[in-house]
């Protein structure tokens, strides 16, 4: 099988899953388009994206930041400004932290083959099993996992993923890794729709239950999962921590990401 192309893939990631409203809607969510931008309207605050804003003029993307800024302060609720490494023009992050947005941790955005990790069966670590779940007492459940790994308060996300499966059971598959009763680690993969393009997200651990091999085996099950549904491609936003693992299984770097997160003075009290 020939080596990935990073460039192809990064023009096709682009075109496929940036610039367009998640289809189908999750259930509670808005968006809006703003020039360039899509303004989404989210359980747990906002969220910018777009394919590119390189042909506005300085003071126009000036004030089309500043506009998304004001209308979720208004809102006393933060917004997400999603960067990716190769957006243009290359002082955009420049221009978000003068309007008062505040980078988060940087994440690289990877992209492999699906068929590749669906050759050998799914195998789990003893004493480990893993488990699609649907209903909200399992969401709460992972919400409550990824609130322990995290140290902070994750419940929106069984709101979220929630919301998601009531606009359409098939557009997310979630499964959770049990050691008994507990819930050590879950992850999903989101399917976008009329692209090559599925999805990997969440994948945290607890910490004693990690380096066994779990991130591993939800990743292979979600690949099984995605190629049976016709997928060529998965996309992770990787971390420092399971980009290595990511690249072992043959995922290539595209581009790099980053979060400019504004939070209003009113939604930190």
């Amino acid at each position: 099988m020939p080596p990935l192309d990073p460039v192809a893939l990064l023009t096709a990631y682009d075109a496929q899953l940036r610039g367009h409203p998640p289809d189908p809607m999750p259930v509670g969510w808005t968006v809006e388009r703003d020039g360039a931008v899509l303004r989404h309207y989210t359980e747990h605050g906002g969220f910018i994206g777009y394919r590119s804003v390189a042909d506005l003029a300085p003071d126009d993307l000036d004030a089309l930041i500043a506009r998304q800024r004001d209308i979720f302060a208004a809102r006393a609720e933060p917004v997400e400004w999603k960067w990716h490494g190769h957006d243009l023009p290359t002082d955009l992050p420049d221009r978000l932290v003068a309007a008062g947005f505040v980078p988060e941790e940087r994440e690289t955005v990877v992209v492999g083959l699906a068929e590749p990790l669906t050759v050998d069966p799914v195998t789990a670590p003893e004493g480990v099993h893993l488990r699609e779940v649907t209903e909200s007492a399992d969401l709460q459940r992972i919400a409550a996992m990824e609130s322990a790994v995290w140290n902070e308060d994750r419940s929106w996300l069984a709101e979220g993923l929630a919301a998601e499966l009531a606009a359409d059971p098939s557009s997310l598959t979630i499964l959770v890794a049990e050691a008994g009763h507990d819930v050590v680690s879950a992850g999903w993969v989101r399917y976008s729709k009329g692209t090559e393009f599925a999805s990997l997200w969440g994948g945290s651990t607890l910490p004693s239950w990690r380096r066994r091999g779990i991130y591993r085996a939800l990743v292979a099950a979600r690949a099984q999962l995605a190629f049976v549904g016709g997928y060529r491609y998965l996309q992770v936003d990787a971390s420092e921590n399971s980009r290595p693992i990511l690249e072992r299984l043959g995922f290539v770097g595209l581009t790099v990401t980053v979060p400019y997160v504004f939070t209003p003075a009113a939604a930190q009290a």
